[in-house]
């Protein structure tokens, strides 16, 4: 499915309006939409190869699906991995200062890197994905949803990026678009508690609606 969900333009201006990033939530307050995943310190990392070769994605995805899934984060670290390589060292290089200036909060510098990178390699999903991040904390977002959208023409597995899209789509009022991007989250990767919590608030929330 190229595109999990159908956004409009109008939209985006509603996105304007919003007071202060979406990421700033706090995933423990009740309520309050689950922060978009992001990948963690240990991804920059090399991961020590397992005999006969490192796994597929297909093979992580097949893993991470299982519900009794204990090694869950270790797996969502390994697909990270996997998506951070894009094939060319330079590219790699671009991601990974990208990624840097995020963490300094220097979102400025990171759209200079990440803008590079997704033009010099445009269907390189993990640059629109990281690159969508700068624009949401900038306030961008507008920004953001398209390169979500990019995101997820490029990988529609992309767990993160369908959180981001659920987050945004929530804190917009479009409760059941969320919900339907928060279950295909689920979906995918269904282990993260407060992706769970959301849909059950918002299967409340949008039946109540209905009815």
């Amino acid at each position: 499915m190229a595109r999990p969900l159908n956004f409009h333009v109008t939209a985006f201006a509603v996105l304007l309006a919003f007071a202060a990033p979406l990421a700033a939530q706090d995933e423990d307050v009740p309520g309050a939409p689950p922060e978009m995943p992001t990948p963690s310190a240990d991804v920059a990392a090399p991961m020590p190869e397992e005999e006969g070769g490192r796994a597929s994605l297909d093979q992580l995805f097949a893993e991470l699906a299982q519900p009794e899934q204990m090694g869950w984060q270790r797996i969502e670290d390994a697909i990270w991995i996997e998506w951070s390589r894009s094939g060319s060292a330079p590219m790699d290089l671009l991601l990974k200062q990208g990624r840097e200036a995020l963490e300094r909060q220097e979102y400025d510098l990171a759209i200079e890197h990440l803008t590079a990178l997704t033009d010099h390699a445009p269907e390189f999903a993990e640059g629109f994905n990281a690159r969508a991040t700068a624009f949401f904390q900038l306030e961008m977002y507008g920004l953001a949803l398209e390169d979500i959208r990019r995101t997820l023409d490029l990988n529609p597995r992309h767990f993160a990026a369908l959180t981001g899209l659920a987050v945004i789509m929530e804190q917009m009022g479009e409760e059941a678009r969320a919900l339907t991007a928060y279950q295909k989250v689920l979906e995918i990767h269904p282990h993260r508690p407060n992706v769970k919590e959301a849909v059950e608030r918002l299967e409340f929330t949008v039946m109540g609606k209905r009815i």
